[in-house]
């Protein structure tokens, strides 16, 4: 009777395990929806195309991008999170979605721990101090100089509340004992416009956002808030290596599944998307708009997501910003 058991136990462990590793060597099969929380057109929806399209073409099977935009993302997370998790819907998730809206919102309508599981990071969005050329602004220092002989007067604008972007001039402020104010604007686009036409003499603007109004001379970049320079733009100092050593911010993304979706589809997906991002054609396309590929598995992304989590909810809420 012992041994009839045992070998009935030992034939339901290795039945399940064949389910496992069929359903992986199944999968995918049918189109994947991948949602990203941002309009099109934008960097979060240039990176998901890039990167979708070359997942496609691993898979054998499309992936259809899905922009549902608004709400500081809580629009696409929440739809997310509602989503069965079968491996057919992927999210890009950004620091915002994962970490900054836990202290945004008093309340929100997802939970990111417990709705979402790491697939793996996928790029950072260096962030950039950008001005008017004719603002009269030739370095950082003549910039942080009136800001601190004009307190209260000089503006900056961001692609809206508690974005990178903004928490990354809060962070500045904070150091540098600056007072400014803060002007949110709905997405990258419309602030870059004002800047450039000189109703707003400063922003900080993501690489991709930029990019093309800095190489047209449009924009005038003066700091990186990157640990080092960048290499799509040598001659722009750090705001790290002018003195600000405790002054670093990047908007990252990376790509989450609802949390019910099986370990070894999680599994599957990490190793095709580090093998999507490391692949030609996504290089050159980030290249291209200046993003610099971070390809990790999941444990990577969950480690990164708890290491932020330590600092700028804090921030967040020292510096008295709501979205409530």
């Amino acid at each position: 009777m012992r041994n009839r058991r045992s070998l009935l136990i030992g034939a339901a462990v290795l039945a399940g395990t064949y389910c496992g590793l069929a359903q992986a060597d199944a999968y995918p099969s049918k189109p994947i929806r991948w949602v990203v929380a941002y309009a099109a057109g934008g960097g979060s929806d240039a990176l998901a195309r890039a990167v979708g399209t070359q997942l496609s073409a691993q898979l054998g099977q499309s992936v259809l991008i899905d922009n549902k935009p608004g709400g500081a993302t809580v629009i696409g997370a929440e739809n997310v999170a509602k989503s069965p998790g079968d491996g057919y819907t992927v999210f890009t998730a950004d620091n915002g979605t994962l970490v900054f809206n836990t202290a945004l919102f008093k309340k929100l309508s997802y939970d990111p721990q417990k709705d979402f599981t790491a697939v793996g990071m996928m790029a950072r969005f260096p962030l950039l101090l950008a001005v008017n050329p004719n603002a009269g602004y030739a370095d950082v220092k003549a910039l942080l100089e009136a800001a601190k002989a004009n307190p209260g007067k000089l503006s900056f604008g961001s692609p809206g509340v508690g974005s990178p972007h903004h928490l990354a001039m809060e962070m500045l402020k904070s150091r540098a004992k600056l007072d400014m104010v803060h002007i949110a604007y709905r997405g990258a686009a419309p602030a870059i416009q004002d800047v450039v036409g000189g109703q707003l003499p400063l922003m900080v603007v993501d690489s991709a956002a930029g990019m093309q109004m800095i190489k047209a001379g449009k924009l005038k970049p003066l700091a990186t808030f990157s640990k080092s320079r960048l290499a799509a733009l040598p001659d722009v100092p750090s705001l790290m290596e002018l003195g600000y050593t405790d002054v670093e911010a990047v908007a990252w993304q990376g790509l989450v599944v609802p949390s019910a979706t099986p370990k070894d589809i999680v599994a599957k997906l990490s190793t095709e998307l580090q093998k999507a991002i490391q692949s030609e054609p996504v290089r050159t396309q980030f290249a291209a708009m200046g993003i610099e590929p971070t390809p990790s598995d999941a444990a990577a992304m969950q480690k990164h997501w708890a290491q932020e989590s330590q600092y700028w909810p804090r921030l967040i809420r020292e510096r008295g910003i709501s979205l409530d």
